[in-house]
C-alpha cells in the first residue's frame, strides 16, 4: 500500500494514502443483460472482489445499470467511451467511479460537464494509458512507445481534469510489456502523487497472464507503489481475482483467507501430497479457515515447515501427523489426514 499518494474514494472502498491495497476486476458478460450481469458480479463478489467495472457502450448498457447496482454489494465503475452523454447519466444513476480518458470524449464542453458532474457528485476517474493509446505526439516526441511517452500521455490527460478541479482521480499506465508497465509506474510515481491502478494489459491467457500480472504487480507492490490492481486474464473473471488476491497474500498485503505452503514434490515425497493439498485447500476455504497451514511430503522439510505455520500435516509409508504451531498432536492413517486436520481446527475454534 502507497503511503505518499494522496486518497480517493470509490464507493466505501479507500483507494491510496495508505488504505488496503483493493482488487478490481471487470465483468465479460453484456451489462445491458442484467441478469447475466448481476450474476457474475455475485460469484465475483464471493472470490472477494472489492470493486467491480462494467463496460458501458450505448443507451440499453447505461439503463442496466439502475438494476444491477441495487442488487450487488460492491463498488461500480462505469468504463465509457466516447460518448459524454453515457458517462453523465451513469453519475446521475450513482456509479461509483468512472473510466474514461478526456482526450476520448471529444469537444471541450463534454468534458467540462463530465468534470463537473464527477466533482458534484464526489465520483472518482480513473484515467490511463495503454502502450496502444500512446499520443502520436508523444510518440514522435519520445521516439517510440517507451515509459517517457505513457508517462506524458497520462499526465496530459490529468492536466484536462485538473483544469476543471478535479483531482479525484486515479492513474493506469499499463502495457502488455511488463518490463516498460514496471518502468512507466516507477517513473510516474516519482513526478506524481496520484494514486495507481495496477495491471499489465492484455497479459493473456489463464498461465502467461498470471505469471505476468505476478512479476509485474508483485515488483511494483514490493517498491511500494500500487493502491489498487487488476490482474487481466483471458477467461473467467473470477480468476483474476483469485489471483489479485493471491498476489497481494504473497507479499503480506493481505492476510484473510487460508494461506497453504506446500512442497514441490520430489523423490523423498511418500504421501499423495498433491491430492491432500488440493483437497485441504478446498475444505479449509469451505470452512472459512484464516491461517497458515504447511502441507509437506516427507520428514525433511515438514517439521520445520510446521513450525513456522499455524497447523501442519507430514508423513510417509500410509501414516501421517498433524502439527500444530511445531509440534506432533496427532498421528492418524492418510487416508484421514485431511480429516483429522479439519476436526482439530474445528475443536480449537470452539
Amino acid at each position: 500500500m502507497a503511503t505518499y499518494t494522496r486518497q480517493i474514494a470509490v464507493g466505501d472502498v479507500l483507494i491510496g494514502g495508505g488504505a488496503p491495497v483493493s482488487v478490481q476486476s471487470m465483468t465479460n458478460t453484456k451489462t445491458k443483460d442484467a441478469h447475466s450481469t448481476i450474476e457474475q458480479i455475485h460469484r465475483l463478489e464471493e472470490a472477494g472482489c472489492d470493486i467491480i467495472r462494467l463496460a458501458v457502450n450505448d443507451d440499453d448498457d447505461a439503463k442496466a445499470l439502475d438494476t444491477i447496482i441495487p442488487a450487488i454489494r460492491i463498488p461500480v465503475i462505469a468504463e465509457i467511451q466516447f460518448d459524454y452523454r453515457l458517462a453523465l447519466y451513469a453519475v446521475e444513476h450513482r456509479v461509483h467511479g468512472l473510466r474514461l480518458n478526456p482526450g476520448n470524449i471529444g469537444a471541450e464542453w463534454k468534458i467540462k460537464e463530465v468534470a463537473e458532474a464527477c466533482k458534484d457528485a464526489g465520483i472518482s476517474i480513473r484515467v490511463g494509458v495503454n502502450s496502444g493509446s500512446v499520443k502520436e505526439e508523444f510518440i514522435e516526441k519520445y521516439h517510440g512507445i517507451n515509459p517517457n511517452s505513457i508517462v506524458e500521455s497520462a499526465l496530459e490527460e490529468i492536466d484536462i481534469l485538473e483544469k476543471y478541479n478535479l483531482r479525484d482521480i486515479k492513474v493506469s499506465l499499463k502495457s502488455s510489456d511488463v518490463r516498460q508497465s514496471v518502468e512507466s509506474y516507477r517513473q510516474f510515481a516519482k513526478v506524481s502523487d496520484y494514486p495507481l491502478h495496477l495491471g499489465i494489459t492484455e497479459a493473456g491467457s489463464r498461465m502467461s497472464g498470471i505469471v505476468k500480472s505476478s512479476v509485474g504487480i508483485g515488483a511494483l507492490l514490493l517498491d511500494d507503489i500500487g493502491d489498487t490492481i487488476r490482474v487481466s486474464l483471458t477467461g473467467d473473471p473470477v480468476e483474476e481475482v483469485r489471483c489479485g488476491i493471491q498476489i497481494l497474500k504473497s507479499i503480506g498485503l493481505r492476510n484473510d483467507g487460508v494461506d497453504i505452503v506446500s512442497c514441490p514434490t520430489c523423490g523423498r515425497t511418500e504421501i499423495d501430497l498433491i491430492g491432500i493439498a488440493e483437497e485441504a485447500e478446498k475444505r479449509l476455504e469451505a470452512i472459512g479457515y484464516q491461517g497458515k497451514v504447511a502441507i509437506m511430503g516427507c520428514r525433511v522439510n515438514g517439521p520445520g515447515e510446521a513450525r513456522e505455520a499455524d497447523y501442519g500435516i507430514t508423513g510417509g509409508n500410509g501414516r501421517g501427523v498433524i502439527f500444530k504451531k511445531g509440534e506432533v498432536i496427532r498421528s492418524v492413517d492418510e487416508a484421514k489426514l485431511i480429516d483429522a486436520l479439519i476436526d482439530v481446527i474445528e475443536r480449537d475454534r470452539l
